[in-house]
This record gives C-alpha cells, structure tokens and sequence, in this order.
C-alpha cells in the first residue's frame, strides 16, 4: 500500500495580518481621513478604526490628540523650506509665506490644525531658521527678526483659516453686496468690489506685501 498523498493546500484568499502600526503609517491616516472628512470628523477612535488597531495602541506614539495634530502639523511642512534663499530678505520671507500658505491649503481644515501647533521637528524649526536667518542677514536684530518671523507666520494661518472657512460659498459675499448701502455705508459702498472680491489670493498677496513693506521701513530707522 503506498503513501497517502499529502492534500493540496486550498486555494482562495487568505486573510494577512495588517501592516505594522507605528508613528509615520498614524501619521499618514490621519491626514488621509483629515482630507476625507475634516479635522471634526478626525478623533482617535477613529483613526485606530481606519488603521485596524485598537485605540489604546495610539498613545504608544501620541499621549494626546494635540499630540498628533502637532505631528500632523509638521508633516505638512515637509519641503518648505528647501532652497529657500532668494536674492533679498523679502523675496525669501515671501516665498516662504506664499509655500506656508500653500501646504496649508493643501489639506483640508490645513490651517486649523496647525494653529496652536508647536512642533519641535526639522520641517517646522527649519522653516523658521530659514526666515529668522533672511531677517538677520539683513540686518534685523534677532529678536526682531524672530518677532517680524511670527507677524508673517500669524497672518499667513489667519488668512488661510478665512479662507478655508469659506470654502468658496459665495452666498455671504452676496449678502454683504447686498447690505453695502451708499447712503448707511458710503465708504464701505466705495470699496464695494474689493469687499466683495473672492479672490482670496489678491487679498493675501496685499497683506503679506503690507507687512513686508512695513518691515522694510522699520529696517531704515
């Protein structure tokens, strides 16, 4: 009698085991569910759901919410700062604005999640070097340059924060059209078209021109 014939093994799909949980894999979710449903709907919960982990196994790598928003925070800062310099301080401190800006819109509710951040990585602290470094070569003193560095940064969040609020309803601006009366609000009448203009670029390029050109005058003194 012959040996029994080892079974064939079955065919069919196996169910694997889920990729490895660790800090930049959290990361990575995080901003994919941040895009998906925005920073309210972003709770650890569930991400551990989305990352097929248990809640638990997140503060191995963050102890807070806050904790990751901060990591969050500095993902989106990845290349910011890369060749940074420009021919003069206020072509390098406008770059950077304009690619702060740009990372932030990047991801939805971007700027909500940065604001408050205080992030101690590269991308973030590089970012910041790169401009105090323009500030200072330029003959800003450096608390001036860190403060000047701040002023920039600030606005850059603020106008972002607006500007993902509105999220391109124009049903306010129609409203506001519509309540500029030029007998109640003459002034506010006259600058109709650029109280009203969506452009949320043209606004922000005025404002950062504002500040820079204010920093050029204290400069002087």
């Amino acid at each position: 009698m012959g040996a029994e014939a080892t079974p064939a093994p079955k065919s069919g799909p196996t169910r694997g085991r889920p990729p490895r949980l660790d800090r930049e894999r959290t990361i990575d979710e995080a901003l994919r569910l941040l895009n998906e449903g925005g920073l309210d709907a972003l709770t650890m919960r569930r991400l551990a759901e989305a990352l097929n982990a248990q809640a638990g196994a997140l503060y191995r790598y963050f102890a807070t919410k806050q904790d990751l928003l901060t990591a969050m925070a500095e993902r989106m800062l990845t290349g910011c700062a890369d060749d940074a310099d420009g021919p003069d301080w206020a072509q390098t401190v406008t770059a950077l604005a304009h690619r702060l800006r740009a990372s932030l819109l990047a991801h939805r509710d971007g700027a909500r999640v940065y604001a408050g951040t205080r992030s101690i990585g590269p991308n973030t602290l590089g970012f910041a070097e790169a401009a105090v470094a323009a500030l200072i070569e330029a003959d800003f003193a450096p608390d001036d340059a860190a403060r000047a560095m701040f002023s920039i940064v600030h606005f850059t969040i603020g106008h972002t924060l607006e500007e993902q609020a509105a999220a391109g309803d124009l049903a306010d601006l129609t409203q506001l059209r519509s309540a500029l009366d030029p007998g109640a609000y003459p002034a506010l009448a006259a600058a109709g078209a650029a109280l009203t203009d969506p452009g949320f670029a043209t606004h922000f390029e005025f404002g950062l021109t504002a500040l820079i050109d204010g920093l050029r005058v204290g400069l002087r003194k």
